[in-house]
């Protein structure tokens, strides 16, 4: 019985050492390059071939020499420049879309796109979307088993979305819109955020006409924070400051009917 006991006791430790190193160590995506690459023709050919041709064998090799045979925690954003010249293209104009905590509404309203265009519909964006990857100073130079969280040092996810968000602001041309999200608890426009730190700063005057602000409230709420009020009067004030038109619109109607497609019997849906 005691070794039954003892047996049972170090296959609940093995799998809780599993779960452990998924939710702290989950090392870079498995087929990276295939991926890469094969997302970068999809975009080309399929989702938004007006951009032209692109040389995606070239975009694959730029993106792996920014972080491969490297320490995980030492990847500047500037590694990733030859990335980027490879891979930017043209926002078109009244498109460019930016967001904090609402990607799965941003995703849909965008519609690959159709209707707007976030980062993560421009090439630079949607090759690494949802992707996870870190190097390693040892062949093969790039580490499958444990990668460094999102929130360390020179990491290397963190620095290319740095360096992507920025590079995706100053495309940014016309009527600009961020959708921020009303009911979390820890700040509507998170100063912490990509939004606030690397995108906010890198929109340019002499580009952009207008930015409009769309607060959304989850459709159970709470309703924590509106237009006018919190870190979204916060984010209105630095907009003013910077001479930027801008208008603000609490649950912006086309957004909210997305909301209730999933939800049509809600409360919060039947008076729209």
């Amino acid at each position: 019985m005691a070794k039954c006991s003892m047996l049972l006791l170090g296959i609940l430790l093995m799998d809780f050492s599993a779960s452990v190193k998924s939710q702290h160590e989950i090392g870079t995506v498995r087929n990276l390059e295939e991926i890469i690459i094969g997302r970068c023709y999809n975009y080309i050919r399929v989702v938004n071939p007006a951009i032209g041709e692109k040389n995606c064998s070239a975009i694959w090799e730029a993106f792996r020499n920014a972080f491969a045979y490297k320490k995980p925690c030492n990847v500047l954003p500037t590694d990733y420049k030859d990335f980027i010249n490879l891979a930017r293209h043209d926002i078109p104009r009244d498109k460019a879309l930016f967001w904090e905590n609402t990607k799965l509404l941003v995703n849909s309203y965008s519609d690959k796109t159709r209707r707007m265009m976030s980062l993560g519909d421009a090439l630079i964006g949607f090759l690494a979307d949802d992707l996870n990857w870190c190097g390693q100073p040892e062949p093969p130079g790039i580490n499958y088993e444990a990668c460094p969280t999102n929130d360390s040092e020179n990491n290397p996810v963190n620095s290319f979305w740095k360096i992507a968000s920025e590079s995706y602001a100053k495309e940014a041309a016309g009527i600009v819109t961020v959708m921020l999200n009303g009911s979390v608890s820890d700040g509507t426009f998170p100063k912490e955020g990509f939004f606030a730190k690397n995108e906010l700063p890198n929109l340019r005057n002499d580009k952009v006409s207008e930015i409009r602000i769309w607060v959304m409230d989850n459709i159970d709420g709470p309703v924590r924070e509106t237009c006018g009020t919190g870190t979204v009067k916060d984010l209105e004030d630095i907009i003013k400051g910077r001479n930027f038109s801008y208008s603000c619109t609490d649950n912006y109607r086309v957004i909210r009917l997305l909301q209730c497609v999933d939800l049509p019997n809600h409360p919060a849906c039947k008076c729209i």
